[in-house]
């Protein structure tokens, strides 16, 4: 910190959106931004001329996705704590995040002012902050691998659902898999029956669900 502040950096692939989150902070007492860049590139070189506190990253960028924008700059300025802002809160996304980069947050680009600064206060004083909404995603996340694992669908038979999604029949699926229609048939109601479904739209459903399409 600098002068009591929080020393903020910025980067996102809109320059709408750094706009609005300046704007949104501008003249508040706890905190100053040192930069922000809609080039995720230019980031770790700008770390270096000024160290920043807390790194607000967008999530999905071209050139250099924020996981891994985050995973260098944590290696490179430990210190720098890391907080990412996504349109998106899926719960696989987000464990990339924190597996990757060991990221100290994760909001929502839909939150208001206050919860923005709450979770910036919360991270600069050694916490961590989620959105509400990530929490749940995170925890739907997990109850979905639990479930698949619970299922215990083997790779050839996700091969097979991914197929049946595709409208693939049974010989077309055969024919692409090289094995036999009587093969697929049998991985066919081994399939229904491990995810408790008795159609093909519910196997879909249960599929895109379970994240296995």
């Amino acid at each position: 910190m600098k002068n009591g502040k929080i020393t903020l950096a910025l980067v996102d692939d809109h320059q709408i959106v750094i706009d609005g989150l300046m704007s949104l902070l501008k003249g508040h007492e706890n905190f100053r931004f040192a930069f922000a860049t809609t080039h995720p590139e230019e980031v770790i070189g700008k770390i270096g001329e000024t160290p920043v506190d807390i790194l607000l990253t967008d999530v999905m960028m071209p050139v250099l996705p924020g996981n891994q924008l985050a995973k260098q700059v944590k290696e490179k300025y430990p210190a720098t704590k890391i907080l990412a802002l996504s349109m998106s809160g899926q719960g696989d996304v987000v464990n990339e995040m924190i597996n990757d980069a060991d990221i100290a947050g994760y909001v929502l680009k839909n939150i208001g002012k206050q919860e923005l600064i709450t979770a910036l206060e919360k991270i600069a004083g050694g916490g961590i902050y989620f959105s509400e909404e990530v929490i749940s995603e995170l925890q739907r996340t997990s109850q979905r691998k639990k479930e698949n694992v619970e299922a215990h669908l083997t790779t050839r038979e996700i091969e097979i659902v991914r197929l049946i999604e595709k409208e693939y029949n049974n010989k077309q699926i055969a024919e692409a898999l090289f094995i036999s229609e009587r093969t697929v048939e049998t991985h066919r109601k081994n399939i229904f029956r491990k995810t408790s479904t008795n159609s093909v739209i519910g196997l879909v459903k249960y599929s895109y669900e379970h994240k296995l399409i």
